[in-house]
């Protein structure tokens, strides 16, 4: 079978119908048969066109990641990333092409290349405060960006999950969300109740007008069109660099960083491994374990300051009572002027 016709298969019809794998990682899967085809053209001395599928052996595979880092410099971790997109091809031929599933079963086999296990980074209670209060909520965005920083800690929610979100996915009486996730997957969480207020009141009054297209979309720019996946990383950024030293910034993810935080806000309050796995829409429980690699220490000192932030600061928020009272001046100072 020619390599050729298996990854047109692949690409158009596996990835994106079978697997409803998202554009992200189908670029990144593409990107990997970019460096793969003319490596294993070259590993075999003929042409790209003339490859096959026999053509990827275990042997040709290793070589391949043995390149990516030796002569591409490439990390550990993008030397495995490379081979889950090959093992992905082997899973769409064992599945479609059962001929060739010997193949397949030694390519699935090929081992990852072990990393030291390490918790990325995430945010301290009180500096999820202090981004919180970065927020300047009189501007027009304000109020939406502060309605999303709270709901991306609150539901550990992906960027991208946050920016598909319809308007029918948010039920304020259940106060539950739908998430459509990775591949598609449903998840329904619940929320507390002050990020409830917050979504509520973001679309009763700051919401704005969305063009017609978006007008399903819950999170809208200022240009009334979906809050894309990199306006909200933008928005994050910019938030956190008001809020946090440059050397602070260094360790954490600026959307991912709320995620993180939530699933080791979740690990400190004594929620199980698999509720933490279900929130964050993990397919696999082993993406969920890497926050047990927290030492008891850093546990037990982040615990007590998780549990007081969930007591105090989500019942009672100052800056919010200020933006009502600030509102009714300004309802006030419109009336005044209409005199």
């Amino acid at each position: 079978m020619k390599l050729s016709t298996c990854l047109n298969q692949f690409f158009v019809h596996y990835l994106p119908q079978i697997k409803g794998c998202s554009e992200t990682t189908i670029h990144s899967y593409r990107d990997t048969y970019r460096l793969l085809l003319p490596f294993a053209a070259d590993y075999r001395h003929i042409q790209i066109s003339s490859l096959r599928l026999e053509h990827l052996t275990v042997e040709l595979i290793i070589a391949f990641l043995n390149h990516l880092e030796q002569n591409r410099k490439n990390t550990a971790r993008t030397r495995n990333l490379r081979l889950v997109a090959i093992k992905s091809l082997a899973k769409m031929i064992r599945f479609l092409n059962p001929q060739h599933r010997g193949l397949a079963e030694r390519i699935l086999g090929i081992p990852q290349k072990r990393m030291p296990q390490k918790l990325i980074g995430y945010l301290y209670p009180e500096e999820i405060m202090q981004v919180f209060k970065a927020v300047d909520l009189k501007k027009a965005e304000g109020f939406r960006d502060y309605c999303l920083l709270h709901l991306l800690f609150d539901s550990g929610a992906r960027a991208s999950e946050i920016a598909t979100l319809n308007l029918d996915y948010f039920d304020a009486h259940n106060q539950t969300l739908a998430i459509v996730g990775k591949a598609k997957r449903y998840r329904q969480i619940s929320l507390w109740p002050k990020t409830c207020e917050l979504i509520t009141l973001y679309i009763q009054k700051y919401r704005g007008t969305p063009r017609p297209l978006y007008h399903h979309r819950l999170f809208i720019n200022q240009r009334g069109q979906t809050l894309t996946r990199s306006g909200i990383h933008r928005l994050c950024k910019n938030y956190l660099q008001r809020a946090l030293p440059p050397k602070r910034l260094q360790s954490i993810h600026p959307a991912h960083s709320f995620r993180h935080s939530r699933a080791v806000n979740m690990l400190c309050c004594g929620h199980a491994i698999s509720d933490i796995k279900n929130r964050l829409g993990h397919e696999n429980i082993q993406s969920t374990m890497v926050y047990l690699h927290m030492d008891l220490a850093s546990k037990q000192a982040v615990q007590k300051k998780f549990i007081q932030y969930a007591q105090s600061a989500l019942k009672h928020d100052p800056k919010l009572d200020a933006l009502i009272d600030w509102d009714h001046k300004q309802d006030i100072l419109s009336w005044l002027d209409s005199l």
